[in-house]
C-alpha cells in the first residue's frame, strides 16, 4: 500500500461541486492527496429556470455530502473538511446517521466501529454536545409545510431497478393516471430494457465513478457496502430540479425497514438507505432545503415484500425482462450468462416470494430451473428463513415472509414433493408456531408511509376480486 493511502489519512475533504452543460462534477480527497473527481451526466439538460437556481444550488449540496460515502468508506478518517457550504446543524445530524448506519454492513464486515467517528461540521453555532442526540435528531420534523393532502404529484420520476418491485410501482402510477418518466442511473441494458416495458417515458444518467478509487482499492483501501439508494436518492434529487419533476417514487417495502442484524449493540441493516428512516430524513432535508413542492417517498412502503410478488404476479408483462439478481449490476467482476445466477440470495428469495402467487410452469420459464428441488441450497434457504443463520446481506424480506411463502407451498400439490419444500415440512414446519406462518396478514398494508393521499387505494387495494390481468 502507498504512503498515501486513505486508510492513513487524517481526514476526508468534500472539495468542490460544480454543474456545467448537463454535467455534474463532484470533487473530495484525502488529506492532501489527489482529487477524486466524480461526473455525473443528466442528458438534454434544460437551462436552469432563474426561478429554480437556488433549489437546484442546496440539491447539489446535498448530492455532494451523500455521494461523497462511496470514497470516505476507503479510508474512514476521524476528521470530516468541507471546504463548500457547510451544511446546517439538521441537516449534519441527517448525514451523520446516513454515514453511519449506511456504512454499517461495512462496518461490519471490515471490523470497523464508526459510533463517534463521524461528525460533519456545521455552519450554526447551535450544535448539541451529544453525538448521539445529533444523530437522533436526523429524525426529528423539520416544520416545513408539505403539499395538502388532497394534491397528487403532477410529474413523477420512478427509478427502475430491474426488479419486480420498481415495475409494480410503475404499473400502479399507469393505473392511477400519474404522468410518470422511467427514470435510472447506469448503463445496464437490463435495465434499459425494463424501462422501455413500461412504455413510459424514459431517462437514463450517467454516473461516472472517479478511477483513483478503484486504484485505492488495488492498493488495499476499504471496501464494501453502500447505500447506493441514498446515492441514487440525491441525483434525482437534482434531476427532479433540472428537469421540472414535482415528486419521485421508490419502491422501497416495509421489509427493507428491518435490521439484517445485530452488531456490538448495534442494528445493521444491508437496506438502510430503502428504510423507513432514511425516507422520512431525506424527505425532511429536501423540504427544508430545496422545495416544499419536492415530494420524495416510497410508493410500496406499506407492503411487504409476499405484497409486492403478489402484485407483480398479477401480470405477465415483465417476464421475459425483468431480473432481480445483483450478479447482473456489479461494477466489476463476472456477470450472470443468463438473467439469473440461480446462486445468489435475491435469486433464491425472489423465486420463494413469486411462487405461491404464480403457476408453476411461469415460475419455472422465468428462472429456468426450479431452485425449490436442488438440495445443495437448503442452506441458502435456511438463512432466508433465518433458520440456524441470519438473514443474507442482501435486498430479500424478513425470515418470517420466507417461511410463510414455504409454509403455502407445503399445502400445494405440485410443489410439496420438491425437495426443499418436503424437508421443510418434515424438520423446520414442527418447530414453528402455527400462527407465526400464515401468509394472508402479510399480505394486508400496514406501517408509516409518506405515499400521497390520491395514490394510497391504488397501493392499499384489496387482492379479492382482482383478476390476474388487472394491471395489464
Amino acid at each position: 500500500m502507498s504512503s498515501d493511502s486513505p486508510r492513513t489519512a487524517r481526514a476526508f475533504r468534500f472539495v468542490r461541486r460544480s454543474y456545467a452543460d448537463g454535467v455534474v462534477e463532484l470533487v473530495y480527497a484525502f488529506d492532501d492527496g489527489d482529487e477524486l473527481v466524480e461526473r455525473i451526466v443528466f442528458p438534454d439538460a434544460p437551462a436552469i429556470d432563474p426561478v429554480h437556481v437556488h433549489a437546484f444550488d442546496a440539491a447539489l449540496d446535498l448530492l455532494h455530502f451523500i455521494a461523497g460515502v462511496s470514497y470516505y468508506k476507503a479510508g474512514v478518517p476521524g476528521e470530516l473538511h468541507v471546504e463548500t457550504r457547510l451544511p446546517d446543524a439538521a441537516t449534519a445530524a441527517f448525514l451523520d446517521a446516513l454515514y453511519l448506519h449506511g456504512l454499517g454492513e461495512f462496518a461490519y464486515h471490515n471490523k470497523l466501529d464508526l459510533r463517534g467517528r463521524i461528525r460533519f461540521p456545521v455552519r450554526a453555532a447551535s450544535v448539541p454536545a451529544d453525538g448521539a442526540k445529533r444523530i437522533a435528531a436526523s429524525a426529528a420534523p423539520t416544520g416545513a409545510p408539505a403539499p395538502a393532502e388532497s394534491e397528487s404529484p403532477r410529474r413523477t420520476l420512478v427509478p427502475i431497478g430491474g426488479g419486480k418491485d420498481s415495475l409494480v410501482s410503475v404499473e400502479i402510477l399507469k393505473a392511477a393516471g400519474v404522468d410518470a418518466t422511467a427514470v435510472w442511473v447506469g448503463n445496464s441494458p437490463l435495465i434499459a430494457a425494463c424501462a422501455a416495458r413500461t412504455g413510459l417515458p424514459t431517462l437514463n444518467i450517467r454516473r461516472e465513478l472517479s478511477p483513483l478509487l478503484f486504484e485505492y482499492n488495488r492498493q488495499g483501501a476499504y471496501n464494501g457496502h453502500i447505500p447506493v439508494t441514498a446515492i441514487n436518492s440525491a441525483i434525482l434529487a437534482v434531476a427532479a430540479v433540472l428537469y421540472g419533476y414535482d415528486a419521485i417514487a421508490f419502491s422501497n417495502e416495509r421489509s427493507a425497514s428491518s435490521a439484517t442484524l445485530e452488531y456490538d449493540g448495534q442494528p445493521v441493516n444491508h437496506q438502510w438507505s430503502k428504510g423507513w428512516e432514511f425516507e422520512r430524513g431525506l424527505h425532511e432535508r429536501l423540504h427544508a432545503l430545496v422545495s416544499p413542492a419536492l415530494d420524495y417517498y416510497s410508493l410500496l412502503r406499506p407492503l411487504s415484500e409476499l405484497a409486492v410478488a403478489e402484485r407483480f404476479a398479477r401480470t405477465s408483462r415483465y417476464d421475459d425482462v425483468f431480473s432481480s439478481c445483483n450478479r447482473n449490476f456489479r461494477i466489476l467482476g463476472p456477470k450472470p450468462a443468463d438473467r439469473w445466477c440461480g446462486q445468489c440470495p435475491k435469486c433464491h428469495f425472489v423465486f420463494l416470494a413469486l411462487a405461491p402467487f404464480m403457476p408453476k410452469p411461469r415460475l419455472l420459464a422465468i428462472f429456468g430451473r426450479n431452485l425449490l428441488d436442488d438440495e445443495a441450497l437448503a442452506p441458502a434457504f435456511d438463512a432466508l428463513m433465518e433458520y440456524r443463520d441470519h438473514k443474507p446481506f442482501e435486498c430479500v424480506g424478513e425470515g418470517g415472509e420466507s417461511r410463510a411463502a414455504m409454509h403455502a407451498l407445503v399445502q400445494r400439490a405440485e410443489w410439496r414433493e420438491d425437495a426443499l419444500v418436503a424437508r421443510f415440512a418434515e424438520e423446520i414446519l414442527p418447530q414453528l408456531d402455527a400462527g407465526s406462518i400464515a401468509l394472508a396478514p402479510l399480505l394486508a398494508p400496514s406501517g408509516e408511509t409518506r405515499i400521497p393521499a390520491a395514490l394510497r387505494p391504488w397501493v392499499e387495494d384489496p387482492i379479492e376480486g382482482r383478476s390476474a390481468d388487472a394491471l395489464r
